[in-house]
């Protein structure tokens, strides 16, 4: 199906809206000027005695000759190579943080330029005209993405829907046309204070406001220009760059002071520290990933956070639960299909298969499992994921329940302060403004029973008891990284 384009005036010819929103900018071609003859010491030797026996009537400076063979990075051209170069080998969002990390001679606003026409690109790609060089559909991109954010009811629920998705996303859940709107919007940047820094750092930063007052206590939402990595307050480790959605995440945890709990697939540590943070200083997390190289994130981001109660280790399915004894606390934040970030993400839209979905939940279903089996009696196991396909939510959950009688669902309140205390959660991002989210809530019945699963280290002492890692040193700062938000 490819989506019309919105609705115009009258009976007029039928043009690309986004000719009309950039007619104040366009002129005609200016009148080159008469080209000087190049001054005989300019040219290559051969050149020279060609020009002066008039066998030519346009001889090229060697200058000249290099800068037809090599043109001019320009930001349009940069973000065209990024969009041509990505696939589903080669994230677009991966593509971009190389490109502008290697980039030189960049002015100030390029990099952000660049980074909002490839994600445009791939959030209006079925709008655009396939006819035109890309760098033209790179403008008319953010020709859609600026009309939409000015006037999105000029956009039909049934365009939107079937332009903004895979046709196989109607076979794995129900779509809300809010959803979709929201999907089309430009994201919104979070950041997580520190505990009971709100305040402070968003007099400091400037151009930040907690959006979620009495819900989500530490979140601000950033709408200023700055570089937020080159801040002070970064590298003073006063905030996170985390998602919303992924801060509710943290709340229904609610881990107690004093608790051991087990993040599962840390990743690079978002919501391994936010544990952390919740746990006031006492007791442990720990933060396990099969990649080290994300544990390396982790370790910079806990020492510049001043954080002490944590732990990382390397760890796969199959393999003991870190540390001694079994957990007050899980959080398996398990692999998934991401739809809940194709907001944020929307390259991922037309990379992600149905395939992948049911692949996903085989994975999640030996995950789960083992984080079960590794939550102690009377502990509390968290199962997140950032989609809301059935297969990967409700299925899921369902089927685990009917496996593990010895787990009984527990409610527990909507960290955005809607609806009533539930043991799932779907967190849109039409209600949130960030990235959508599923969680579901457990506690494992009070009783010493043997489970099957992954072997748990023999319990030699008290929960919490164990010391932290020795402190590392002081690293420098990780680039701009889409997945800190996570």
């Amino acid at each position: 199906m490819t989506p019309r384009p919105p609705s115009g005036a009258g009976d007029e010819p039928r043009r690309p809206f986004w000719e009309a929103i950039h007619q104040a900018q366009k002129r005609g071609p200016r009148r080159p000027k008469p080209a000087r003859p190049p001054h005989p010491a300019t040219l290559k030797p051969a050149a020279r005695i060609a020009a002066q026996a008039g066998k030519v009537d346009k001889v090229e400076t060697a200058e000249e000759s290099a800068r037809k063979k090599t043109p001019p990075r320009t930001p349009a051209n940069m973000a065209a190579r990024i969009v041509a170069r990505s696939g589903r080998d080669l994230p677009a969002d991966q593509e971009l943080r190389e490109t502008l990390r290697n980039a030189e001679g960049l002015r100030p606003g390029d990099a952000r330029w660049i980074s909002r026409a490839v994600f445009a690109y791939f959030r209006w790609q079925a709008w655009l005209d396939d006819c035109r060089p890309l760098e033209q559909r790179l403008d008319q991109a953010i020709g859609y993405s600026d009309t939409y954010s000015r006037q999105p009811q000029r956009f039909p629920d049934d365009d939107l829907v079937g332009g903004a998705l895979p046709e196989w996303v109607r076979e794995v859940m129900e779509i809300p046309v809010n959803w979709v709107r929201a999907l089309q919007k430009e994201p919104r940047l979070w950041l997580r204070a520190r505990p009971g820094m709100v305040a402070q750092l968003a007099e400091k930063l400037g151009g930040a406001e907690s959006t979620h007052p009495g819900q989500l206590p530490d979140s601000l939402e950033y709408t200023g220009r700055e570089d937020l990595f080159r801040t002070p307050e970064f590298h003073g480790g006063e905030f996170e760059i985390q998602d919303p959605g992924s801060q509710a995440v943290g709340l229904c945890c609610a881990p107690k002071p004093g608790e051991k709990w087990w993040d599962v697939c840390a990743g690079e540590g978002g919501k391994t520290l936010h544990l952390a943070d919740l746990l006031q200083g006492r007791g442990l997390v720990y933060g396990s990933d099969r990649a080290d190289w994300r544990l390396d994130r982790l370790r910079t981001r806990a020492v510049r956070a001043h954080l002490s109660n944590w732990q990382v280790a390397l760890w796969d399915e199959g393999r003991p639960a870190p540390g001694p004894g079994r957990f007050d606390g899980v959080l398996l934040d398990a692999p998934c299909s991401g739809l809940g970030t194709w907001g944020r993400n929307p390259h991922a839209r037309w990379t992600t298969t149905r395939d992948d979905v049911q692949e996903l939940a085989a994975i999640q279903r030996r995950l789960l499992k083992a984080a079960a089996a590794a939550v102690k009696p009377g502990g509390r196991l968290v199962y997140a994921v950032c989609t809301m396909t059935r297969p990967e939510t409700t299925d899921l959950c369902d089927a685990f329940a009917l496996a593990n009688p010895d787990f009984t669902p527990e409610s527990v309140p909507n960290p955005f302060g809607t609806g009533e205390p539930a043991a799932r959660h779907t967190f849109w991002p039409h209600e949130t403004r960030g990235n959508g989210m599923f969680v579901a809530v457990w506690r494992r019945a009070d009783r010493k029973a043997p489970s099957p699963g992954i072997a748990v280290a023999p319990e030699s002492a008290p929960a919490g008891s164990e010391p932290p890692e020795p402190p590392l040193p002081t690293a420098p700062p990780p680039e701009p990284s889409v997945s800190e938000t996570a």
